[in-house]
């Protein structure tokens, strides 16, 4: 699913290293516990994830396809087709309703739209997924931005899962819940993963949930271990 070959990225030509990481492999449907300390250059590693990122020197490929090779209209299909995202912002459309903010990944990627018809279509998906994430119903016609924090990182992640994308991104999707709420919206997301097929890679600074995913990264012994790649 994931092949990082040893790599090289920075912000800036000339600016010190970000992200220095050596040969990183993850299969289909693996989970990733990815953490470190503020400003280690963990979003930027999701932002490479993602081809948003592309590195100066070394390769970072999802289902075989070197993110670099692909022309920048070409990279934003294939993000699109492929890759659902839990931002750490939300990045919700505050003027659109919560079910036409969670169907939005169908409006951009054909790949996805066609994967929602066996669920009776994006509209009927998005219902689905907001059920298993625990929205209620009374809730799903009204603006993203009257909603609660807690509740927009709902709406958000039923949509990084909409259309069964391969790769799913969450940038601290637990960051707005309370203590108490964390365990059992992790169980959620991890299920609807599973469900949907798709590898989950997630950034966190809650080391309770480390145990219960396949890979365990710390960001600064993988750059230990691509300094000396």
């Amino acid at each position: 699913m994931i092949d990082i070959e040893p790599m090289r990225f920075a912000w800036t030509r000339g600016a010190p290293d970000t992200l220095v990481l050596g040969h990183l492999h993850v299969a289909q449907g693996q989970t990733v516990f990815l953490h470190g300390p503020s400003g280690c250059g963990k979003s930027s590693l999701l932002g490479l994830l993602a081809g948003v990122l592309l590195p100066q020197h070394g390769r970072v490929s999802l289902l075989g396809q070197d993110w670099a090779a692909l022309p920048s209209g070409q990279r934003d299909v294939f993000r699109a087709d492929h890759v659902g995202v839990i931002f750490q912002q939300f990045n919700l459309l505050p003027y659109l309703s919560v079910l036409d903010n969670v169907s939005l990944p169908c409006r951009f990627s054909k790949l996805r739209r066609e994967r929602c018809q066996s669920a009776g279509g994006p509209q009927a998906s998005a219902q689905t997924w907001l059920k298993r994430m625990g929205l209620p119903e009374g809730l799903w016609a009204r603006r993203a931005d009257t909603l609660s924090v807690g509740q927009q990182q709902r709406v958000a992640a039923a949509r990084a899962l909409m259309g069964q994308p391969e790769l799913v991104l969450a940038d601290e999707p637990t960051s707005a819940l309370d203590a108490a709420l964390r365990h059992d919206f992790m169980d959620v997301l991890m299920q609807a993963a599973r469900d949907a097929g798709s590898t989950l890679v997630c950034v966190s600074h809650d080391p309770q949930q480390a145990a219960r995913f396949d890979l365990q990264w710390s960001l600064p012994e993988l750059q230990q271990t691509g300094a000396r790649a």
